[in-house]
């Protein structure tokens, strides 16, 4: 959620976000009328229960007065009096009611239509849809196959030869774009596991193991029920949600709470199952496991200062090339535009590494800042000194499973089918350097 004191002073700001993000613009104007007619509702409701109070603080004495009357003419004029003001009592109720109510009723409009509000953007984001990224780096040099004399094979023939990723059974078990990583499939994403959390440890980060399943709070309050709300798994029967990323979990975790501003910031990585209904997808990476519906990923989640947000930002940018260079993947980083932010996201950075079979980068982590927004929405505040106020979250994803195996398999192949293992993750595989298909008596 904005700060609602833009809206009131400086509505135009908002309207150039959602041009920005080519979401809608006549929502402010929409927003604008029902705050007004909530603050008016609430005053309205606020001066009949003092009206009330009045009345009551005035009755008490008044019926004291009739118990205490001498004759019959003062208790009389006491009942007179006892009776009118009970009459304007009743009356005051219903309307204190009917006000109550009214209240109610605007605030609920506002508040669904402050969700169709985006995050303000970045100034600095560029302007545009899906395909007006701006490139800010590329680091490293695609592997020249036909040079060395070979014609790569996919991450899927690979990890069939190798017999680590089972998709035909995955299918057969939970339906299309579900799969299976076995034997060394599965100790690789060991590896990448222990990989990433060593170097989260390392950065100050404290290690989570989150929830994939959440209240509507908390998918709400972190933007994940609005335009990505179609790729949301949901629970009917208990209305509950499964998340797609441990960013919700993480983000809800300190929700509805006051932290010390001297303890920020605060860094989590967390670690979740994800589940994502890729809607919208049909016919898109149908092969293999570039889109799937369930993956497991660590995800960094930041709890700082405003003012320090942006520089956070750097950093979990930082961490992520570092844990991508350590992988040894060509990749190149780049600014999302407006058009393809997230709801909360201010700001986002992908890293996409060097798919060869595809001959084109694929995203595989990104960062986004969301400033202060999640944060409104979650109720969660910093205490500086004597000043409350809302703080600003941040997430980085550090090693999504599925696509990071997909890089390692297809960049670091070898003509026989065979995969040499980056050296950062050797020791958290045995020593191992490369590795091989199993023997023909161990595969299922």
């Amino acid at each position: 959620m904005i700060d609602p004191a833009i809206l009131r002073t400086d509505p135009d700001r908002i309207r150039e976000s959602q041009r920005r993000r080519g979401e809608s613009v006549e929502v402010v104007d929409e927003l604008i009328a029902a705050d007004a007619a909530k603050r008016a509702a609430q005053q309205h409701f606020d001066e009949l229960r003092n009206q009330q109070k009045v009345l009551g603080r005035q009755i008490g004495p008044l019926q004291g007065a009739l118990k205490k009357a001498a004759d019959d003419t003062s208790r009389a004029r006491a009942q007179a009096e006892v009776e009118a003001l009970m009459a304007q009592a009743s009356t005051l109720a219903d309307d204190v009611k009917a006000a109550d109510a009214a209240a109610i009723e605007a605030a609920a409009l506002a508040d669904g239509l402050w969700l169709r509000i985006s995050n303000l953007v970045n100034l600095d984001s560029p302007v545009g849809g899906e395909a007006d990224f701006v490139v800010l780096e590329e680091v490293g040099t695609p592997r020249d196959f036909a040079a060395e004399g070979f014609e790569p094979r996919d991450h899927l023939d690979i990890g069939e030869l190798l017999d680590a990723i089972d998709t035909v059974r995955g299918a057969k078990v939970s339906g299309s774009r579900f799969f299976y990583l076995k034997g060394i499939g599965a100790q690789l994403e060991f590896a990448l596991l222990n990989l990433a959390m060593q170097q989260a440890s390392a950065n100050g980060f404290i290690p989570m193991i989150t929830p994939a399943i959440v209240l509507p709070s908390a998918m709400e309050g972190t933007g994940f029920l609005g335009q990505a709300a179609e790729n949301v798994y949901r629970l009917d029967d208990d209305d509950l949600y499964l998340v797609g990323t441990s960013e919700v979990p993480l983000a809800a975790y300190h929700s509805d709470e006051i932290l010390d501003a001297a303890a920020l910031p605060i860094r989590y990585a967390g670690w979740s199952s994800c589940f994502r209904r890729e809607a919208g997808s049909y016919g898109k990476d149908t092969r293999g496991i570039i889109r799937v519906h369930q993956f497991d990923k660590v995800e960094m989640f930041v709890f700082t200062t405003p003012d320090a947000a942006e520089a956070e930002h750097a950093r979990l940018l930082r961490w992520e090339r570092d844990f991508v260079e350590a992988l040894e993947l060509p990749y190149r980083v780049i600014d999302v535009a407006t058009g393809d932010l997230g709801s909360s996201a201010a700001r986002k950075f992908d890293i996409e590494a060097w798919i060869p079979t595809q001959g084109a980068y694929r995203e595989i982590t990104s960062t986004s800042n969301t400033t202060e927004f999640q944060a409104r929405r979650l109720r969660i505040r910093m205490r500086d000194g004597d000043r409350v106020q809302p703080l600003a979250t941040l997430n980085g994803t550090l090693c999504a499973m599925p696509r990071i195996i997909v890089a390692i398999l297809e960049n670091h192949q070898q003509p026989d089918g065979s995969v040499v293992v980056p050296q950062a993750l050797r020791p958290f595989l045995g020593g191992r350097a490369v590795l091989t298909a199993p023997e023909p008596a161990t595969r299922a």
